[in-house]
């Protein structure tokens, strides 16, 4: 944990439909600053890509991550401020990703809200980066309640979350090893598609016949349908053995058969889950959450199975802070802000988990 000031948290606040609230996310590659209002409705929102920055090296580098936030993030809250067409004394909470992430990036965005907090005498609440992506599908579908099922899938995290209810989580399955999107960024590396790889294999496998090879599903077994967690680092290595063996086979091919693979797993599991949990509803959410193959695949199986689907838009499933803004306002419905005391906390465990 690394903390930031020292005052005490403050106390429960009056949340109402009217209260804006400006979030900021810089837990990774993306300075992002956004104005929500009312928990779900998007008045604002502002990201800063640093692809130009990392592409040379292939992947996020950490320092350079921090350094541009630090060169960012003053521009992009005045922008989101600007496209808001409101002032900073129109703004009722100040929030932020406070975890988890990278511990240099999340600093900078936990350091210039509450600078804001501090500066403006508002509140100031901190944000789980994972609880933010729950949220995102109230942005898309301002009638969402719980309980719903969501798989998150990212670069970082593959994450099956039952939501119960505002703030009471149960983590249903999780990834063992590499998470969906790390496993697309390394094969999109040895098949040489570049950086970000995970949007270059998703084209490219468009263009390919997933049939042409058969990757097993991993953690798939019919025998254990209670079993919800993730492993992909065996279908990496099953990708690097075959392109070994087969050299001339078209990286088109190898791109849409280990695409199926991966979108399999992701869509069977996340109705296993509906099914086994008895919920009505399944939500996507996280950076991989925009891949077509995905998306076309849980959005079919949702209305073979009579399941009412939330897929957020894209600019809602990579990092952007109008889902931190989100997350911030509903939970404080129900409990007091952070407050200056809380720091930015690189491995934050989701709350309301049981």
């Amino acid at each position: 944990m690394i903390p930031i000031g020292s005052s005490p948290s403050q106390p429960m606040m009056a949340v109402t439909p009217a209260t804006r609230v400006l979030a900021i996310e810089t837990s990774c590659d993306e300075t992002a600053a956004a104005v929500v209002e009312g928990g779900r409705w998007v008045v604002s929102s502002v990201v800063a890509t640093q692809f130009e920055r990392h592409e040379r090296f292939g992947g996020v580098v950490p320092e350079i991550a921090s350094r541009a936030h630090l060169e960012l993030i003053n521009d992009v809250v005045a922008d989101a401020l600007r496209d808001a067409n409101l002032r900073l004394r129109d703004i009722g909470v100040i929030a932020a990703t406070q975890g988890p992430g990278l511990a240099g990036a999340l600093l900078v965005g936990v350091s210039a809200a509450k600078a804001l907090a501090l500066a403006t005498s508002r509140p100031y609440h901190g944000v789980h980066h994972h609880e933010a992506h729950l949220y995102a599908a109230m942005l898309a579908d301002p009638t969402l309640e719980p309980p719903f099922v969501t798989l998150i899938v990212s670069g970082g995290h593959t994450l099956l979350v039952a939501m119960d209810d505002h703030g009471r989580y149960r983590v249903l399955g999780r990834t063992v090893d590499d998470a969906a999107g790390e496993a697309y960024d390394k094969v999109a590396r040895l098949l040489g598609l570049g950086y970000p790889g995970g949007p270059i294999l998703d084209q490219l496998a468009g263009t390919g016949n997933p049939e042409a090879i058969r990757f097993t599903r991993p953690m798939l077994d019919p025998r254990e349908p209670d079993n919800l967690d993730f492993s992909f680092s065996g279908l990496k290595t099953a990708v690097v053995l075959h392109r070994r063996k087969h050299p001339d086979q078209p990286i088109a091919d190898v791109a849409a058969a280990f695409q199926d693979c991966v979108v399999d797993v992701l869509t069977t599991k996340l109705l296993r889950a509906a099914r086994r949990e008895r919920l009505g509803t399944i939500v996507l959410g996280g950076g991989v959450a925009a891949n077509s193959a995905l998306r076309a695949r849980v959005v079919a199986e949702a209305e073979r199975a009579s399941l009412r689907c939330v897929v957020p838009d894209r600019s809602l499933c990579t990092d952007n802070a109008a889902m931190v803004g989100a997350a911030a306002w509903h939970r404080l419905r129900f409990e007091p802000p952070t407050g200056l005391a809380g720091g930015a906390v690189p491995n934050l465990a989701l709350p309301g988990t049981t």
